[in-house]
């Protein structure tokens, strides 16, 4: 996998990507022979108003994975109502470092929140054993897909 650095995050944005890590994920997917899709998908959410959250990655078997180099405060929550009252989607991470603290001031990691909070997690790529898992018979796919153009 490449380095990641702010050469490559421009050049992730430039070519539509919101970051350097969905790009060189979606490249492990590709070289993988995984047909996800990105940005595919759109889940609505209630948090005062309704509001719509779409996933950076759909995987052929219903596991969603949702990239992350930082892991603000906004997100936590947000995936928090998300899993909250959508309970049977399987939503996961790719963190750029999991070892990285939520804070300056807290002692917990993004893969300590996610282990609190229920969410499996991986660093920099998503594992095999993601991909290979079977699909899931329980997932509600009933989704409103992504009509504008974004990389497939």
């Amino acid at each position: 996998m490449p380095k990641f650095n702010a050469k490559h995050y421009a050049a992730s944005k430039a070519n539509g990507y919101r970051s350097g890590l969905e790009e060189l994920v979606q490249s492990d997917l590709i070289q993988a022979n995984v047909d996800a899709s990105y940005e595919s998908i759109k889940i609505e959410w209630e948090d005062l108003t309704y509001r719509r959250y779409t996933p950076d990655f759909l995987l052929p078997n219903g596991i969603i994975v949702e990239t992350k180099g930082l892991f603000t405060t906004e997100d936590r929550r947000k995936h928090t109502l998300v899993k909250k009252q959508h309970p049977t989607l399987d939503i996961r991470f790719v963190f750029q470092s999991s070892r990285r603290r939520i804070s300056k001031t807290s002692k917990t990691t993004y893969a300590g929140w996610c282990e609190k909070q229920g969410f499996l997690y991986a660093d920099k790529t998503v594992p095999e054993s993601w991909i290979k898992e079977p699909k899931k018979k329980d997932m509600p796919l009933k989704f409103n897909p992504f009509k504008g153009t974004k990389h497939e």
